[in-house]
């Protein structure tokens, strides 16, 4: 055990089994960190929605709500970024329910932002819907719909589920592969630096393997469950063979496919490192050795860049602006995490074992973590700038909330370490290690060294005792005869207590024996805390809408709503109660093109269940306040029951035009509904 100088070990205060006192400082810390990550757990229960989808529709042709003389002869999409098409991803349904489209929608012009599915000739008037469901190219599933009209709005039998998304509990097991993915990869990419460049032992041997099952067990999870995640199938999904080669021919399947050959080449690695590497730790041939790490330098590097690849191949980093530069970014980014958070993993592993480890080591780990931290902190600025595009939706999205609350935690991470590194110069600045028989002072023994005694005194006892209780058992099995009485139970499980006391107190003394030791163990163990929250953070981030994406979605979204009018058939429908019962429904306007020039009109009414309806009189006119234009009257032709119609009537100019419509139902009871109308110019 390492000893001290009396300045460093006098007057300093022992727990039971020699454990030192926490400190008022250190419990404060303690207390800090534990309400901080009690808070920022609830957060992500609680706050943590489905992962949002990362591809916003844009455009329509025809629009939402439309109204078209003829009936047109595709429908067209565009998203905000690239999509991946199935059989089913764009369905068309008549008035009545029916399918009307040809099916296999398919990209317009090698574009992958658009889909566009062609429609059956011959189609009747009335009001369609348009149901859809895509893959955003981060692997995100999104569904929708909208409708459209061909001549005139009509009732419409088609169902569409309110809630396209995936199921429940498929959602569920989904959301846990991947957390439990992220958590493998960071154990398993740092153990293996931690035992490489620092110190291989038990416990590091058994942290790597576990992240090596953890994420080869997450990734088949997530293979198996990908199809009916993206299809919004139940659980019973993974059971389709036909889905799951549907999901291997795309790009988010083929990364989970050759990340689980990467972990078959990683289960090849870790026998090597664990076992001839370890073996020839005392090599008398230093060049065999040196030959041997290369190998598995190079080796590893090699699984480590693929393994971070199949995350920045299939997410985010694959799509937006730069996407070139941003992949390779993101797998230096991801192996910066693992580096650092697994090895500090690592670190917690081997001190909480009371596992010997030399200064060298825990100084080539400080400068290790050291450098992962810049490069992770150079990475992440690229990738925030990337991903959230501008300050406003740094506040404003849930991409940017998120990611502020990363950035807190990453500053927690960093006061901690400056603790570690701190209690790490004082280890490395303490005298060489000694046993506890040569570490006597002549002026005295210190806490550390009689508390050491005590504990040895104690083992020594109970060892003579186990031995006395032995020589007895056997005694007695000899005056027995030939046939030994079996052994007391009850001292049997005493005595079992009694080496689980002792190896416990063993375990204690090596742990918290050293005071620079047992506070670098505490201050890990805060750090690894908090390491923990955070990669649940990072998981939550890799599932939700970046902000530049939210933004620009929000922004096309508004101008389509804005523009619409000016290159499609203007459709209004404008609810109307004139007094009586009967004198309740809705009136739907026309105007096509809607452009300036001259326009074709139609007013069409109904009732409340949706049935056509005449009136007495239905007069429309508009007015351009800006211009002092108007109000133009429109003279209208009643064709049939509920429907008034001109052929021909003149818009000098576009702009924002009021529209004024009376409907008379009585003698005495009429109504005059206004609207604003964008017209283009």
């Amino acid at each position: 055990m390492t000893s001290l100088p009396p300045s460093v070990t006098a007057g300093r205060a022992t727990g039971p089994a020699g454990r030192p006192a926490l400190g008022p400082t250190a419990r404060r810390l303690l207390s800090i960190c534990g309400a901080l990550l009690t808070a920022l757990l609830c957060a992500l229960s609680v706050g943590a929605s489905p992962a949002s989808a990362h591809a916003a529709l844009t455009a329509t042709d025809p629009a939402d709500g439309a109204v078209v003389k003829t009936a047109p002869s595709q429908v067209r999409l565009t998203f905000s970024e690239g999509v991946l098409l199935s059989r089913d991803s764009v369905r068309v349904l008549d008035p009545n329910g029916k399918r009307v489209d040809t099916g296999g929608p398919a990209h317009v012009g090698g574009r992958s932002s658009t889909a566009a599915v062609g429609l059956h000739s011959g189609l009747p008037d009335g009001t369609f819907t348009v149901a859809w469901k895509v893959v955003s190219e981060d692997s995100h599933p999104v569904a929708g719909a909208f409708t459209f009209s061909i001549g005139a709005p009509s009732k419409t039998k088609a169902k569409v589920p309110s809630d396209a998304g995936p199921d429940t509990a498929v959602e569920t097991l989904y959301d846990i592969g991947r957390y439990a993915a992220y958590g493998g990869f960071a154990a398993l990419v740092g153990g293996c630096v931690f035992a490489g460049l620092c110190r291989s032992s038990r416990p590091v041997q058994k942290l790597t393997v576990g992240g090596w099952v953890t994420l080869f067990s997450a990734t088949l999870l997530l293979l198996l469950l990908r199809g009916p995640y993206t299809d919004g199938k139940g659980i019973g999904g993974v059971f389709d063979l036909g889905g799951l080669g549907d999901v291997l021919s795309t790009k988010p399947g083929a990364a989970l496919l050759s990340r689980l050959l990467l972990l078959g080449a990683a289960a090849v690695f870790l026998a090597v490192l664990f076992g001839s590497y370890a073996r020839r730790a005392a090599d008398a041939d230093p060049r065999r050795r040196q030959d041997l790490a290369f190998g598995l330098a190079f080796g590893g590097t090699v699984v480590s860049v693929g393994l971070a690849a199949t995350w920045a191949m299939a997410e985010h980093a694959s799509v937006g602006i730069q996407s070139a530069l941003a992949m390779p970014v993101d797998v230096v980014h991801m192996l910066a995490v693992g580096v650092w958070l697994g090895g500090l993993g690592a670190l917690v592993a081997t001190l909480r074992a009371g596992e010997p480890i030399e200064r060298a080591a825990v100084r080539r780990f400080s400068r290790l973590a050291f450098g992962s931290v810049v490069t992770l902190v150079l990475t992440g600025v690229y990738q925030s700038w990337r991903q959230v595009g501008s300050w406003s939706a740094l506040t404003g999205t849930d991409y940017g909330r998120w990611l502020l609350v990363k950035i807190g935690l990453v500053g927690v991470l960093l006061a901690i370490a400056a603790v570690s590194r701190r209690w790490t110069a004082r280890l490395a600045n303490g005298p060489a290690e000694t046993t506890a028989e040569t570490t006597a002072d002549t002026t005295g023994e210190t806490t550390d060294e009689a508390t050491d005694k005590a504990a040895g005194e104690k083992a020594t006892g109970e060892s003579r005792a186990n031995a006395e209780s032995q020589e007895e058992s056997q005694a007695d099995g000899e005056s027995g005869g030939t046939a030994a009485e079996p052994a007391d139970p009850v001292r049997t499980a005493q005595l079992a207590r009694q080496k689980a006391a002792v190896a416990k107190a063993t375990t204690l003394r090596r742990r918290y024996g050293d005071l620079a030791r047992g506070s670098l163990y505490r201050s890990v163990v805060a750090e690894a805390i908090v390491a923990v929250v955070l990669l649940a953070v990072a998981t939550v981030l890799s599932g939700t809408q970046p902000g530049r994406a939210a933004s620009a979605g929000a922004k096309a979204g508004g101008s389509i709503a804005e523009s619409t009018p000016s290159v499609d058939p203007i459709s209004v429908e404008i609810p109307y109660d004139t007094g009586p019962k009967s004198g309740r429904g809705k009136a739907v306007f026309m105007l096509d093109p809607a452009l300036p020039g001259d326009n074709l009109v139609h007013v069409f009414l109904f009732d409340r269940a949706d049935r056509p309806v005449d009136a007495e009189e239905v007069k429309v006119s508009l007015t351009l306040p800006k211009k002092n234009l108007g109000p133009l009257p429109v003279t209208l032709e009643h064709l049939s029951a509920g429907h008034w119609s001109a052929k021909s009537f003149q818009l000098p100019m576009g702009g924002t035009w009021r529209l004024s419509l009376t409907v008379r139902t009585s003698d005495i009871d009429q109504v005059t509904e206004t609207r604003n109308l964008k017209i283009g110019q």
